[in-house]
């Protein structure tokens, strides 16, 4: 019996150094935009850290879709250059 699972975040690329991935300049203004509309949280060095590391139900539900959906908004102004 075969057991398949799927673990979060594994094999995601992160941001660097090539081509077609956005400046390390355009991902900072988006980061320091986010941080000032979320200015109790915090940030790690990676977006995905954020939802790929979030606990569900750590915050009332209606924060905690505003939250998941603002980082991953800010995930994708990234990914699209933005």
């Amino acid at each position: 019996m075969a057991v398949r699972f799927r673990v979060r975040g594994f094999g995601r690329r992160r941001p660097g150094p090539a081509a077609g991935v956005p400046s390390l300049e355009h991902e900072g203004r988006v980061c320091s935009e986010l941080a000032v509309d979320l200015p109790d949280e915090d940030l790690g060095e990676y977006l995905y850290d954020c939802i790929d590391l979030y606990e569900m139900g750590s915050k009332p539900r209606c924060e905690e879709v505003e939250y998941l959906g603002m980082v991953q908004e800010a995930i994708d102004r990234i990914e699209r250059g933005e």
